[in-house]
């Protein structure tokens, strides 16, 4: 019974962070440039201060923090579920972002670019939730717009763009893999470097 309490929650707060990512998106799609990108900082925001399960905010994380693999993937089907769900929502919602958000599909490909874009969204993403850990929002703020004016990929974000058209890309699960890569990798940098100031 405890084991289902503790899926059931995780469920539910993976859930509830697809949603405040899906409100930063639909956001993105209706505003566009360059108010959109500031305003879909509030769902990352959201996201961190309700203690939300973000596959993207958690997968730089789960050595330190030591979340359990199965964990995190199931927040990754979790979000990509819910998030598509919210995208048909908020499609039939507003007809009018339809035609943005398939026009942003139709240029999502299964290439290096679109793969090296997503580690970079992976490693703001990291830096992100990292610096407001440490008690600054700031990286939250100025990071989201950074990764949506430099064209980075965020696979959540990306998934509830699909729902939106109505249509369904694999690359939202190279997306994914490439963002969980960045965030490793700036763990890993951001480690070494703290260690070193520590000795220092």
């Amino acid at each position: 019974m405890k084991i289902i309490r503790r899926y059931a929650n995780l469920i539910r707060l993976s859930t509830g962070a697809s949603l405040l990512i899906g409100l930063g998106d639909y956001v993105l799609l209706k505003l566009g440039e360059p108010i959109g990108p500031f305003l879909f900082a509030f769902g990352l925001l959201g996201v961190c201060v309700l203690g939300l399960n973000l596959f993207t905010g958690k997968c730089g994380f789960f050595v330190e923090d030591r979340i359990p693999i199965i964990d995190l993937l199931l927040i990754l089907v979790v979000n990509l579920i819910a998030g598509y769900g919210f995208g048909i929502l908020f499609g039939f919602m507003d007809s009018g972002i339809a035609a943005v958000a398939e026009s942003k599909v139709l240029s999502w490909d299964l290439s290096w670019e679109f793969f090296f874009k997503s580690v970079l969204c992976g490693v703001i993403m990291y830096l992100a939730v990292e610096t407001y850990r440490r008690g600054n929002v700031l990286g939250i703020l100025l990071g989201v717009p950074l990764f949506i004016f430099c064209g980075f990929q965020h696979s959540i974000a990306n998934v509830i763009t699909m729902g939106v058209a109505g249509a369904m890309c694999w690359t939202v699960l190279l997306c994914a893999f490439g963002n969980f890569v960045g965030s490793l990798v700036a763990w890993a940098l951001c480690c070494k470097i703290t260690e070193t100031n520590k000795k220092d």
